[in-house]
């Protein structure tokens, strides 16, 4: 029981909360270090991708390849009901 005790005393995250001075973490340390000697180019919060060629052509295939699909689902249908229906 005085196990239990002491465990609770040593990982007492209420106590580690209220401390008045925390220390920053091991990249924290490391980025200000860093920094203090070249600091990073300035850069928008999400940067637009670089847009990627030939965008405009992959999407009219990729319309082509779905309507070729529908009409060989919609002929393959046809073909089945009329060869059921004799």
């Amino acid at each position: 029981m005085a196990e239990q005790g002491d465990w609770d005393g040593e990982f007492d995250l209420r106590w580690a909360a209220s401390a008045e001075h925390k220390e920053p973490s091991a990249r924290a340390r490391m980025l200000a270090a860093r920094w203090k000697e070249n600091p990073p180019d300035p850069a928008p919060f999400r940067a637009d991708p670089t847009p990627v060629r030939g965008s405009r052509r992959s999407s009219w295939v990729s319309t082509a390849v779905v309507l070729g699909c529908v009409a060989a689902v919609i002929v393959l249908l046809g073909w089945a009901q009329m060869r059921s229906g004799y």
